[in-house]
């Protein structure tokens, strides 16, 4: 069976370029990614951060 898919994507023109774009997707989200961490605000991580803990302690008062 895995011969078969094999032999029918070998047979379909252009089909090298879609692993290369498929990479391309992967380490543009990667870079951007990365960026972002770097240059997010502390003020906004450390709301996040603490936002599963608001609930809690809201209804311990």
């Amino acid at each position: 069976m895995l011969k078969y898919i094999k032999n029918h994507m070998e047979s379909i023109d252009g089909i090298a370029n879609y692993p290369m774009i498929s990479l391309m997707i992967f380490f543009v989200f990667f870079v951007l990614l990365f960026w972002w961490v770097f240059t997010a605000s502390k003020e906004h991580i450390k709301e996040m951060e603490e936002l599963p803990l608001e609930h809690h302690y809201e209804n311990k008062k």
